[in-house]
């Protein structure tokens, strides 16, 4: 007799499914039974965290703060008598560069300076750039950084990109230094290493707004504050990158080193950075990018440049304005990227060659700018980009931004009507109504799932502490909005970087629009959509949206793109349809690299949040902008460490989902 075959471990409508994600299918139903039921339905303290066990975490970091630059000594000095004394150290390489690329020298202050010695003029600077471009990489790299630096001047961004690039460029040396110094570090000691992660994930998930205010009042007002919290924001992808570089280094290279009687020191300098100097680069690049993306948020606090210049067309909804000063950010950013490559060595590309009559070309183009700047000194009006000779797209931008409003508002406001009553409410609603213990259950119990009773207590002690200190609801909102933004970022990313990699030519105009993305700062973009939208929380997901689609792209496309050719040809050979090979082959190998795209499009939504809540959300963001705003340290740092947890936890799961994509 012929034995009946086993049904599989769950059936629904006579399909398999897994029944490891049952438990989880429960939980989703359990929350939206929870979520309709009627507020009566639970005790007080379920509906709200009561006050009275609230954590005053806020109250005792602003004492800490008042002690601390009050009260505190150092040996002879206090506390704020020895960071200003230390403000005072790092505002000399800030200066210097201020003074060659943008204020020059001068003698007193305010209206009252008086000009001894001019910056280095457009012209001249054009000139030893180009000529230090061709050096590293021949004439193609001088052009481009030739015509990136006349636009500057031609468009009148001239001065405020030089004090921009003068606090780049200082920040910039110093997060590198710095982030080499920690992951050597790390390398030399693990416990170190496991020491410093959480703090690194901190300091790059939690919004600048937080730590702004302690650095200005540790610091002072000035240029200083803004470079410190723009190397606090900045240094963490170098670290991680430094460690990675030197880890990766051969093991045969390492060997030679020992067998050649290398010290430590030697074995650093000699054969670990150099080999690593490629991998240390990118680390740079991030660094700059980084810095970059912080010069509007620091202008606030006197660092001026160009993000004052996008602040104050965002304040005056000036599209024209912001969109050539974001340009002008845009411009330095790639201009600096290729810089900063062109000086790695490379085998496979070179510059001319380093002959005698070279090196005469190079050193008397530098002697020409130098004559050119003191000409600058002696005739002062020739200093300057003529005024009628610059141009300007400004127009153009607001009058194409108020024909669109004015010939398309209605469509419009039927697309933000339906996302506002379909999508956005109804998921703000959803999340505000979850009973807190339920969440933070739910939470642990998705940690004890994926990785154990330590990745639970984690990710359950970082949700639970939101309730704690009082701004649970704050930061359902970030989730809600976060999470609404994320969804509609990987939802339009993940087909365009699929559909990017079959079609090069597409690719490269898809690498072009990201590239701007990722460059122009949020702000420029935020005023055509305030503009066309108003504020509000549409306005905030647009933005969103915009800012963090780039990883979605690029790391779909990657993982895409990189599907071994012998998996694609044993599919092709079974007799797998095109779209079949995409399901079956390209998307599950290519998942890995998704979920890294996911992680990085959530860490970017976060950052979005301080931004965004100047165009009217409600959410952890505002809580950290308004206690910017009260000079009250406590609540923007206790906020900001609820927007790093989030993303924490959040990186904690999918890193863990990575390691077990069966799960």
């Amino acid at each position: 007799m012929k034995k009946a075959s086993a049904l599989p471990a769950g059936v629904v409508f006579g399909k398999p499914v897994n029944l490891r994600h049952l438990p989880w299918l429960i939980i989703v139903i359990l929350s939206v039974i929870l979520a309709e039921l009627p507020r009566t339905v639970f005790p007080r303290w379920v509906q709200k965290y009561p006050t009275g066990w609230r954590l005053s975490l806020a109250d005792w970091i602003s004492a800490f703060m008042h002690w601390l630059t009050v009260d505190a000594h150092l040996g002879p000095l206090t506390v704020s008598g020895f960071t200003r004394a230390l403000s005072f150290l790092l505002d000399l390489p800030l200066q210097l560069a201020s003074m060659v690329l943008a204020t020059g020298v001068l003698k007193g202050q305010g209206s009252e300076a008086v000009m001894l010695f001019p910056p280095v003029p457009w012209f001249a600077l054009i000139i030893a750039i180009a000529a230090l471009s061709w050096t590293l990489r021949g004439w193609r790299l001088a052009v481009g950084m030739t015509i990136g630096f006349l636009y500057l001047a031609v468009f009148g961004q001239w001065t405020s990109a030089m004090v921009t690039l003068a606090s780049v460029l200082v920040a910039a040396l110093l997060s590198a230094a710095g982030g080499l110094a920690l992951g050597l570090l790390c390398v030399r000691s693990a416990t170190f290493g496991r020491l410093l992660s959480p703090l690194l994930d901190v300091a790059q998930t939690m919004p600048v707004f937080a730590y702004l205010l302690p650095m200005l009042i540790l610091f002072g007002f000035g240029p200083v504050s803004a470079m410190i919290a723009t190397v606090i924001y900045a240094i963490p992808p170098m670290v991680r990158v430094t460690v990675v570089a030197i880890q990766g280094v051969p093991d045969e290279l390492r060997s030679l080193g020992s067998m050649t009687g290398c010290t430590r020191r030697q074995m650093t300098w000699r054969i670990l950075l150099p080999t690593a100097l490629p991998g240390l680069m990118v680390g740079v690049n991030q660094v700059i990018m980084l810095s970059l993306n912080v010069v509007i948020i620091a202008s606030m606090i006197g660092a001026g440049g160009l993000g004052w210049d996008v602040l104050g067309a965002l304040r005056r909804l000036d599209i024209g304005g912001g969109l050539e000063a974001g340009l002008a950010i845009t411009v330095l950013a790639v201009m600096l990227d290729r810089f900063a490559q062109a000086l790695v060595p490379d085998a496979r590309r070179s510059g001319p060659s380093g002959s005698r009559s070279h090196h005469r070309v190079i050193a008397g183009a530098l002697a020409l700018a130098g004559l050119l700047w003191i000409a600058a000194a002696l005739w002062p009006a020739i200093a300057h980009y003529p005024e009628s000779a610059r141009l300007s797209t400004g127009p153009f931008w607001n009058d194409l931004v108020s024909w669109i409003n004015i010939h398309f508002h209605d469509p419009l406001d039927v697309i933000k009507t339906f996302m506002l009553l379909h999508v956005l409410m109804p998921v703000k609603r959803f999340m505000l109504a979850l009973p807190w213990p339920w969440v933070v259950t739910v939470v642990t119990l998705a940690g004890l799932w994926m990785g154990g009773i330590r990745l639970a207590l984690t990710v359950g002690l970082m949700c639970g502490f939101m309730a704690v200190v009082g701004l649970w609801q704050p930061a359902m909102i970030t989730l809600y909005l976060c999470g609404v933004s994320v969804v509609i970022a990987m939802l339009l990313g993940v087909p365009v970087g699929v559909i990017a990699t079959q079609r090069p030519w597409l690719m490269k105009s898809v690498e072009v629009f990201i590239d701007t993305l990722q460059t122009l700062p949020a702000f420029v973009y935020l005023i055509p959509i305030v503009m066309l939208f108003r504020v509000g929380d549409f306005t905030a997901m647009i933005g969103i949206v915009l800012y963090a689609i780039a990883p979605a792209i690029r790391y779909t496309a990657h993982g895409i793109s990189h599907v071994p050719e012998s998996l694609i040809e044993a599919g092709t050979m079974t007799g797998c349809t095109r779209g079949q090979i995409l399901r079956r082959i390209r998307l599950p190998h290519a998942l890995p690299d998704m979920l890294l795209g996911l992680n990085q499009t959530i860490l970017l939504a976060l950052s979005m949040l301080v931004i965004t809540a100047l165009v009217g959300t409600r959410d952890l963001g505002q809580v950290t902008y308004a206690a910017l705003s009260k000079a009250d340290v406590g609540q923007g740092v206790v906020a900001g460490l609820c927007v790093a947890f989030i993303g924490m936890i959040s990186d904690r799961f999918i890193r863990q989902a990575i390691r077990q994509p069966g799960s």
